[in-house]
């Protein structure tokens, strides 16, 4: 299958990221190496990869940005997305073993800053940039068709939305809230047409989870 580079990248920065996480667990045990640090380091490297094909995400550009009603929609969704998230944790579902949590903790038990601004930033700012552009505006439209640029948003059909949102599932150990959030950003995407209310959305759920988490200690959902 030959990617056009347009699908290249939207699927480049997401690649890159899932391969530098799955590096964390080969990391060699080392008191100069703190695995920790790997999500920061991904996204930075994901941040710059974002930044070199900028040019090529023309539904991120400027005149697409969203009405203030569709921001206040987009918000909405984010944070209505969060509680169901933190909520939808019973074992039944859950996919496969939870994974490790993230500890942002010292020897004494105390937060290190640096560790917790890295991954609130990344979470919050990059990632759905990146989970997006993937997501639902490549794989989405992908499946209506192989000329994805140009499938109008609004012309999604059921099949790509419950297809991607499967996929986007699979990616993720709490089955169940990925479903919904999968449904709820693409619901944005294909009703507004405008990829920004979707990562909007993302970055919403992101963030409000991140200062929950460490408000709350509940490091699992991190």
């Amino acid at each position: 299958m030959n990617l056009s580079p347009a699908a290249l990248a939207r699927a480049i920065p997401f690649a890159a990221f899932m391969a530098l996480l799955a590096l964390r667990g080969f990391l060699p045990e080392s008191q100069n190496i703190d695995p920790r640090y790997v999500y920061g380091v991904s996204v930075l490297v994901v941040g710059g990869l974002l930044a070199w094909f900028w040019l090529d995400y023309g539904e991120l550009a400027r005149q697409n940005w969203p009405s203030r009603r569709e921001l206040i929609w987009s918000v909405l969704v984010g944070v209505t997305v969060f509680v169901l998230w933190i909520n939808l944790d019973a074992p039944w579902m859950q996919l496969g073993e939870p994974t490790a949590s993230f500890l942002p903790l010292d020897p004494q038990g105390r937060l290190i800053w640096p560790l917790i601004a890295l991954r609130w930033c990344g979470a919050a700012l990059i990632v759905p940039v990146m989970e997006e552009l993937f997501w639902r505006s490549f794989l989405m439209r992908w499946i209506e068709s192989p000329k994805f640029e140009t499938v109008d948003p609004h012309r999604i059909g059921i099949k790509a939305i419950v297809l991607s949102t499967f996929v986007f599932m699979l990616a993720h150990t709490l089955w169940l809230g990925a479903v919904v959030a999968g449904l709820a950003y693409a619901w944005l995407y294909v009703r507004t047409g405008k990829l920004w209310t979707a990562v909007i959305a993302h970055a919403v759920t992101n963030g409000v989870l991140g200062i929950w988490v460490v408000q709350s200690g509940q490091w699992q959902f991190w």
